[in-house]
């Protein structure tokens, strides 16, 4: 159905377009704020410019949602999508830090087919396919089999009063790295209490489960793509032994957020 390796060659290149443009590489970027608190630069546009050729060119019949373009509904009536974050975590990359990745995943029937993590700063590319596991750097990857709740590794700066039973550890701004980072046994947990779009999370979440992780919504239901309002409230991925108790852990505060 599609060339896989001119895939794999398209997200290595835009990735490689990041980095050049990336001040931790010691390049100089103009970037703004498209709201207060959310910014975006002029590589994240370069990228989803490119990304948006090259990926249409690979395979014209798929619609196209990424966060850099502006959604046409008509993309729901596509059987194939692209779901696109030309740069995810641009806090961090418009910081010089290396917790940003260009995050890319083709979508059929509301399922991801494919996801792909290209994250140059940090040396790792992340792939996975359907039903045929997935990897990091070319090499097999299976996700966090932790047992017990108490004591999960969770990617956060700090931890909620309610959570200190939980281990902190490093957190890229990318949710797309933090929820790679369960996939990798790095982590245990990641979960988010907010509304989130598709295309942050369609590629990790791939990943992720092709790994051997559970992930659902906050609410512990299946996540869907290509919605007429891509949106979800929170993702939760996990090792799957402790999905229960993190869901119960969630709940109380997931409902009050809603």
């Amino acid at each position: 159905m599609i060339d896989r390796s001119r895939l794999e060659a398209i997200v290595r290149e835009a990735g490689r377009i990041a980095h050049s443009r990336w001040p931790g590489a010691g390049h100089a970027l103009t970037s703004w704020d498209k709201t207060p608190g959310n910014p975006v630069s002029e590589a994240d546009l370069e990228v989803d410019r490119f990304l948006k050729r090259e990926l249409g060119a690979l395979l014209p019949s798929a619609g196209w949602l990424s966060e850099e373009t502006a959604d046409d509904k008509g993309r729901t009536t596509s059987d194939l999508i692209w779901l696109v974050d030309p740069i995810d975590g641009t806090r961090d990359f418009v910081g010089g830090r290396s917790g940003w990745a260009v995050s890319v995943a083709l979508v059929s029937a509301n399922k991801p087919l494919i996801g792909m993590l290209a994250a140059p700063a940090r040396g790792e590319e992340w792939l996975a396919v359907a039903g045929q596991g997935a990897s990091l750097n070319g090499q097999p990857i299976r996700a966090s089999t932790r047992a017990e709740f108490a004591g999960a590794r969770v990617p956060t700066h700090t931890l909620p009063r309610d959570d200190l039973d939980l281990v902190a550890v490093e957190q890229p701004n990318s949710i797309a790295l933090r929820i790679a980072m369960v996939a990798d046994d790095r982590a245990d947990l990641v979960a988010t209490l907010r509304w989130g779009y598709e295309w942050d999370i369609a590629a990790a979440t791939l990943i992720a489960r092709e790994a051997g992780a559970e992930v659902t919504d906050a609410f512990g239901e299946p996540l869907a793509y290509n919605k007429h309002d891509p949106r979800d409230f929170g993702v939760l991925v996990c090792s799957p032994a402790i999905h229960a108790a993190a869901v119960e852990r969630l709940a109380e505060r997931a409902k009050a957020l809603r």
